[in-house]
């Protein structure tokens, strides 16, 4: 996939850019008159033991096909974007769970991206292992088909993003990472507008916060991709 010759560059740099537009880009964000919160502040405190501390992160329900005769797997696992144009996602998995073992048979899975309302189902996947039991049947969540690839889906989630793997790298000690292209992506009416861009407040997702184990909806907007030189076009 390439870009198309009308699209504009997500970055320019600041000497291709007219003077009046940076400065209307800087104007917007001067106004901001919250107060900086204390947690914010002071001097820094070493943690005693390092970890990934960066909330919120993706809550993703992942699908993949199951072996001949055993039930499809959900599963969650830590989720990130790759890149945009073209569209890739990644995935990273720990080598002793099924959905990895399935990822490297298939080469295929679904994102689904879960809302507050199946926070209980979401858990109940995360605390369970197909290895038990069928996980779709545990969770009462409802298995549907992929529109592209083979894959089984989560009905009740309002964004599906279809994938194929194009590299797999071992990550020690005990971690898988999957890079997929997105090859189709669908969601619920009134999740995109009519350019299919993501409206925000229509879905009720949730992220993890890495760092507490807790999860949290997105609150309100503080801001966007461009918004110190006046884009507004951004949407990867």
């Amino acid at each position: 996939m390439t870009r198309s010759s009308n699209q504009i560059p997500r970055r320019v740099f600041i000497k291709e850019t007219s003077a009046a537009t940076l400065l209307a880009g800087l104007g917007a964000t001067a106004c901001v008159t919250e107060e900086t919160p204390a947690a914010t502040a002071g001097p820094r405190i070493a943690l005693r033991e390092p970890g990934p501390m960066v909330p919120p992160v993706p809550a993703i329900l992942l699908t993949v096909n199951g072996k001949p005769g055993d039930p499809d797997e959900i599963s969650v696992v830590w989720t990130f974007v790759v890149n945009g144009d073209p569209p890739q996602v990644g995935i990273s998995v720990a080598r002793e769970h099924v959905a990895g073992e399935l990822v490297s048979l298939h080469n295929e899975f679904v994102l689904n991206v879960p809302t507050v309302h199946m926070v209980e189902p979401f858990d109940v996947v995360d605390m369970n292992s197909s290895k038990v039991m069928d996980k779709f049947a545990l969770s009462g969540l409802t298995r549907g088909t992929a529109a592209v690839v083979n894959a089984p889906t989560v009905e009740e989630a309002p964004i599906q993003v279809e994938c194929r793997v194009f590299n797999t790298v071992d990550v020690p000690p005990v971690r898988t990472v999957f890079l997929a292209d997105v090859v189709a992506t669908t969601v619920h009416q009134g999740v995109c507008d009519e350019n299919g861009r993501l409206i925000v407040e229509a879905v009720p997702f949730f992220g993890m916060t890495a760092g507490s184990g807790e999860f949290y909806t997105m609150g309100r907007a503080v801001g966007h991709i461009g918004k110190s030189v006046g884009r507004s076009d951004i949407k990867y």
